[in-house]
């Protein structure tokens, strides 16, 4: 074996370690809820963001489907956003009092197990069909904000049913040009920073309204999936076996 393939080999499996570690935090971020830590749960829910949305470039660069072919780096990775996009943001929404009754906790639960399993979860054109269960976003923004119970079950159910809505959600790691995807992943640092801030310093940055000011690039983000996606009925799902979705 080459040391070119040792190489490869090497840095194919620390790429998926690196995309596991997701789940590590995930289950460290369980534990914190349960123990009333919230803003420790916030921080391992906004460190598992950054894994996501890292992996899959590197998963790319280091052609893990080739040094690593016994590994589904799609599975994986479905794996582990199911755990922190889905399971540790419904959790969190009961800890931080967002949500009625535990009992709508069904609602996101169930419809991203649908919208996870749908092979045209992921369109040709590269897109998320469907609202791409972005629950860990929902539950920091209705902690940090304060929203209330009744609002935050109204915002639950609504996007849970916006799951089997097929309007086309942008898929940042894919967007063409590079150029708007370079802009994307700089604005993603920006407001991932901003809201590390606020959950580690919020009286310092309450004067500041940056919880209000960071829904300006979420706020970016639907507007560009709503004019460069819009509604698709007839999506064929996209066959890409390369590397992982993030």
């Amino acid at each position: 074996m080459s040391k070119r393939s040792n190489l490869g080999h090497l840095l194919s499996w620390s790429v998926h370690l690196f995309t596991a570690s997701g789940a590590v935090l995930g289950t460290f971020a369980l534990i914190a809820i349960a123990t009333n830590r919230l803003e420790s749960a916030a921080l391992m829910m906004l460190a598992t963001l950054f894994i996501d949305g890292l992996d899959g470039t590197l998963a790319r660069a280091a052609h893990v489907s080739e040094y690593t072919p016994q590994i589904d780096g799609r599975r994986l990775d479905d794996i582990v956003d199911y755990l922190n996009f889905v399971v540790v943001p419904a959790v969190f929404l009961w800890g931080a009092g967002s949500i009625l009754h535990p009992g709508w906790l069904a609602a996101p639960v169930l419809a991203s197990a649908y919208g996870f399993s749908r092979r045209d979860a992921k369109t040709e054109d590269d897109f998320f069909l469907g609202f791409p269960s972005y629950w860990n976003i929902l539950a920091l923004y209705l902690w940090l904000l304060e929203v209330s119970p009744l609002g935050g079950t109204i915002w639950l159910a609504g996007l849970s049913i916006a799951v089997f809505v097929p309007l086309k959600y942008l898929y940042p790691s894919r967007v063409q040009p590079m150029q708007l995807r370079f802009w994307l992943g700089v604005g993603a640092i920006a407001w991932t920073a901003m809201l590390i801030a606020c959950v580690v310093w919020p009286q310092a940055t309450a004067p500041y309204s940056l919880v209000e000011l960071s829904l300006l690039y979420p706020a970016w983000y639907l507007w560009l999936s709503a004019t460069r996606g819009g509604f698709d009925r007839h999506s064929k799902p996209k066959n890409d076996p390369a590397d992982r979705p993030s």
